[in-house]
């Protein structure tokens, strides 16, 4: 059944008005989309019509949002969607929690937060173990938090190194025949992971830090018969590692190392018949006390709003994310 009802903002400027409302009520027009409400604004006062439950949501999120706000945090879109998904399951006090636990800065000197739960738990378990297997579709954080980590780690003396790797099936993983350098090679397949370098430490410390050595990026081949010691060691797409492969990767750890293994067992590119060396490692090492495994939901998404509700429509569709 419908009904209305007015909401005091609490809000004690039009700056925090602003700030909660989002760029031309942007924030309140999401709520609508998301809870089938209508709300109209009046002042510093919210009439809110709809069912019942979804206006206490929409309660529950503008207060939680003006706390927030008075601790300095800018909200996006991507913020009144996860606050929705947590204020439904009873468990909006987390989202502090999330802004409260500073994971590193990026160049810039921007604070990097975990911007889920699902990526707290991911965070966490990389600081704890020396092995972290983070499983979940695209757009979860997986990679860019791990090299946030690592960075982290490099910094802080904990490693000396950081490795980052991964398979490149598109090429056959020979690389041979295609034309330039290695590193003209590997690039492309890499680009993920130079993103995220490229964020937390500025282009210029990159380069300057992978002239070194410092920071080694390379196609898993050339992981072979190497011991990987004081290094922070980071395999992408490792759905597409075949069963070898992975076995030859995860006995690489050295001591003083710390290793990511993230993949999407959705997005397997290998040849008919190869078995993914994500999903036999998952399966034969489960029991294994000391590893950590982390699997990353839709929910874990933190690109654009759109992406999330692509996911879904494929998800329903076809029983898989594409």
């Amino acid at each position: 059944m419908s009904e209305t009802k007015s909401i005091q903002l609490e809000v004690k400027n039009t700056n925090e008005t602003q700030a909660l409302l989002g760029p031309n009520d942007r924030h309140l027009k999401r709520l609508e989309d998301l809870l089938d409400v209508s709300i109209v604004t009046r002042g510093e006062e919210v009439s809110v019509s709809g069912d019942s439950t979804m206006i206490e949501v929409v309660e529950k999120v503008l207060a939680s949002f003006v706390k927030l706000i008075r601790k300095g945090i800018s909200l996006s879109e991507r913020d009144v969607v996860y606050a929705v998904e947590l204020a439904k399951r009873d468990q909006l006090d987390e989202l502090h929690e999330l802004y409260e636990e500073k994971v590193a800065t990026n160049a810039k000197g921007k604070v990097i937060i975990a911007k889920t739960l699902g990526q707290r738990h991911y965070v966490s378990a990389i600081r704890k173990r020396d092995m972290v297997f983070g499983i979940g579709p695209a757009g979860t954080g997986k990679t860019y938090l791990a090299v946030v980590l690592a960075v982290a780690a490099l910094k802080d003396g904990h490693v000396k190194r950081i490795v980052l790797t991964r398979p490149a099936v598109e090429a056959g993983e020979s690389l041979g025949f295609l034309p330039g350098d290695l590193k003209e090679k590997v690039d492309p397949y890499l680009r993920p992971i130079y993103d995220a370098l490229h964020d937390v430490l500025g282009v210029e410390t990159t380069t300057r830090l992978m002239e070194r050595g410092t920071i080694e990026v390379a196609p898993l081949a050339y992981m072979r018969g190497r011991t990987l010691d004081d290094a922070f060691v980071i395999l992408d797409e490792a759905q597409n590692t075949t069963q070898e492969q992975m076995k030859m990767f995860i006995t690489r750890l050295g001591f003083g190392s710390k290793m990511v293994i993230n993949g999407d067992l959705t997005q397997i590119d290998l040849p008919k018949g190869k078995k993914s060396g994500l999903k036999v490692a998952i399966e034969y090492l489960k029991s294994v006390n000391d590893i950590g495994f982390i699997y990353l939901q839709a929910s874990d998404v933190v690109r654009h709003t759109l992406v999330q509700k692509i996911l879904d429509a494929y998800e329903k569709e076809t029983g898989k994310v594409e």
